[in-house]
């Protein structure tokens, strides 16, 4: 079966309001949780008709690109590169390099200091998300829903740090009994589009149903990376510097070292590991992250990469859901049956011979 065609609405990034609609060839799409996703494709420019529509409409930087698949919307982001040119055969077209929505915030920095007092990490980075969407030209429409995720911190931005917001919400996310966040597409009832940042605590999970996937079957390849190159058994994290007199050496403040003697008894040899945050002032924010980074580094995550035909239930929408998977080979003869959180998404369009195929990144259950 033919898969369905790939095609672009190229749209106002800030008013949203419809520029044109074009092809989209060679595209590969990919989204993740806790990664700015991406898109690459080449926009095919076979007479000067459409190249006088698509100079105006592709403009880096000012550019919204949606992907429909068929009827369906799969991906939303932010045109930042495009390079016309020919290829050997002497075809033009512009090929695109564009970034999920989040990517807009790794663009936006924090010219003024804001505090927190006890209050819930989803309505900190919602402050962040209307600091940015209420400064002029700053507002995409993206929307947030306002569920609370129970843990509350204490945090001052420093505006003489000029932060970008996206690491903010990133440092954020990665200390002690954090959360993942992403800034999804879709289409709402009503059919307009949608651009909705995404909270979960701990994790962001979708969906009710298990997809299953077999090998041998509709699991055409996997990856299973093992590798202990980043593990620690003990840590240890730096902040920012605790001396306020210029005149006198200066030190950082330190966390507690962390080392798990369990690990050490196991068998495991000591291996050390550390982490930086240099505008960290607070002890126990620093040992927040510190812990964090220590029970990541003690056991590594792998990501295993499994590769299947598209269609079927796997759509990008799959991300945060979860996959049932059930191989036996030679690897594992008795049989794996295990399912997976979906963390990361690559689509591949079909090329001569092969068929249209997704690439999914799992989460190993802990």
């Amino acid at each position: 079966m033919t898969a369905p065609p790939y095609r672009v609405l190229l749209c106002d990034l800030r008013s949203d309001q419809l520029l044109d609609v074009l092809p989209l060839t060679g595209v590969s799409i990919d989204d993740y949780i806790g990664k700015t996703g991406s898109l690459r494709g080449v926009v095919p420019i076979p007479d000067q008709g459409l190249a006088a529509r698509a100079r105006p409409a592709i403009v880096p930087g000012r550019t919204a690109v949606w992907v429909e698949r068929g009827r369906t919307l799969w991906w939303g982001g932010i045109v930042w590169t495009a390079a016309p040119g020919i290829d050997a055969r002497g075809m033009l077209g512009v090929e695109m390099q564009a970034g999920g929505w989040s990517s807009y915030l790794y663009h936006r920095m924090l010219y003024d200091t804001q505090e927190a007092s006890q209050v819930d990490q989803f309505d900190i980075v919602r402050g962040l998300l209307d600091y940015v969407q209420s400064t002029p030209g700053g507002d995409l429409g993206i929307t947030y829903d306002p569920h609370v995720s129970g843990v509350l911190r204490d945090r001052t931005y420093s505006r003489y740090d000029l932060p970008y917001i996206g690491d903010l919400i990133d440092n954020l996310a990665a200390v002690e009994n954090g959360f993942e966040w992403r800034i999804a597409s879709h289409r709402d009832a009503d059919g307009r589009r949608v651009k909705r940042l995404r909270l979960g605590h701990p994790v962001i999970r979708h969906g009710s149903s298990d997809v299953v996937l077999t090998h041998p079957g509709p699991l055409l390849s996997y990856r299973w990376p093992m590798d202990a190159t980043g593990k620690a058994n003990a840590w240890q994290s730096r902040g920012a510097s605790d001396n306020t007199n210029q005149t006198e050496n200066s030190t950082p403040i330190m966390s507690p070292l962390l080392v798990d003697s369990a690990d050490i008894a196991d068998g495991w040899p000591r291996l050390d590991g550390s982490s930086d945050y240099l505008t960290v002032e607070e002890l126990p924010t620093l040992a927040e992250h510190a812990r964090a980074d220590a029970a990541a580094a003690l056991n590594p995550v792998t990501i295993p990469e499994i590769e299947v035909l598209l269609g079927e239930g796997i759509t990008p929408d799959l991300l945060g859901a979860t996959v049932r998977l059930r191989i036996r080979d030679m690897w594992w003869p008795d049989g794996l049956d295990a399912r997976y959180r979906v963390v990361g998404i690559t689509v591949r369009p079909p090329e001569r011979g092969r068929p249209e195929t997704a690439r999914l990144y799992l989460e190993v259950p802990t």
